[in-house]
């Protein structure tokens, strides 16, 4: 459920698909300059959309718009999809500048970005960066004037997806339930557990509030990328200011995956989804834990809600199951 699209690489990025899979556990990965040297020539090199630049022409900037988070919200599809967009040019790989590699300088950065032309948008994902507590101050001090997007989903599904996901990686973690839970007699959710803090997106966002004003941030419905993928993208295609390219004719909804997939460009070959590491099954979870973890977010919510002035509607939806 929580991962849909993928756009097809150019050859020159097929060495690098595997140590560029999305919303890795920042314990289990580090974004290393191998890693993105060897992605440097397909950054600059790459058709999407009708839009080709090559080596020789365009220039590497700094991007004018970064995907902050959160981590298993639904940041890779939206950066897959936005990509299609002939001017929008983001890099694939995870670069972790603004909370694992800010002391490699801004220069680094900037050759980590794929060239771009005239008008065209450079953008990059990491979604650890809205759970960064240095991210805001360090991103504000690059540019004032930068656009923010995060892709948010209901707080306890978000925890298990961001659960399963470790699960697949290292079998012998303690059950969802022990992790959750510092009493388990007492009902005492553990907030330190990265799991769950993630998910408490009011306090992250106060942090960034002391930066950027609620105007340069956007706020994506996770759920709503997967229901309506289209109306989702021309909001951020409208954020950006760009012209909305990207429309019901890129999705397809795959009924065996069970949420929708990316055409290629002129459907010049068959339509590819996310990979393996997208859409896992969720182990089955205690459902006094789940209603536990509902009541522990509901307030937080609620302040989210009134913070961002959207109400994602994630009480009624888990009131409807």
């Amino acid at each position: 459920r929580d991962a849909w699209l993928r756009t097809p690489l150019a050859p020159s990025e097929m060495i690098t698909a595997q140590s560029a899979l999305p919303e890795r556990e920042a314990q289990e990965s580090s974004t290393t300059d191998e890693d993105l040297a060897g992605r440097r020539a397909a950054n600059g090199s790459s058709e999407r959309g009708g839009a080709v630049s090559t080596p020789d022409y365009g220039e590497k900037k700094l991007p004018q718009a970064l995907i902050i988070g959160v981590k298993k919200g639904g940041t890779r599809a939206l950066l897959e999809a936005i990509r299609v967009h002939p001017d929008v040019r983001a890099v694939g790989v995870e670069p972790h500048f603004f909370d694992r590699n800010y002391e490699k300088g801004l220069e680094w950065y900037r050759n980590v970005m794929p060239k771009t032309l005239d008008g065209q948008i450079t953008m990059e994902k990491t979604p650890s960066y809205f759970v960064t507590n240095e991210a805001p101050k360090r991103i504000h001090s690059m540019a004032k004037d930068i656009k923010l997007i995060v892709v948010v989903r209901n707080p306890v599904t978000r925890a298990i997806s961001d659960y399963t996901q470790t699960l697949s990686k290292k079998p012998e973690i303690p059950t969802f339930e022990v992790l959750a839970f510092k009493n388990r007699t007492l009902g005492l959710i553990d907030a330190s557990w990265s799991a769950i803090r993630i998910g408490i997106y009011a306090l992250h966002l106060e942090n960034w509030l002391q930066y950027f004003p609620l105007s340069q941030i956007l706020f994506v419905s996770g759920e709503r990328l997967i229901v309506d993928p289209a109306g989702e993208m021309a909001k951020v295609q409208d954020f950006l200011g760009l012209k909305r390219v990207v429309t019901e004719k890129h999705f397809y909804f795959n009924k065996t995956k069970g949420f929708p997939c990316l055409k290629k460009p002129e459907d010049s070959s068959a339509p590819r989804c996310l990979g393996k590491s997208k859409g896992r099954t969720h182990p089955r979870i205690d459902p006094d834990v789940i209603h536990r973890l509902r009541k522990f977010y509901k307030p937080f919510n609620m302040m989210f809600y009134q913070m961002t002035g959207q109400d994602f509607q994630w009480e009624q939806e888990e009131g409807d199951k």
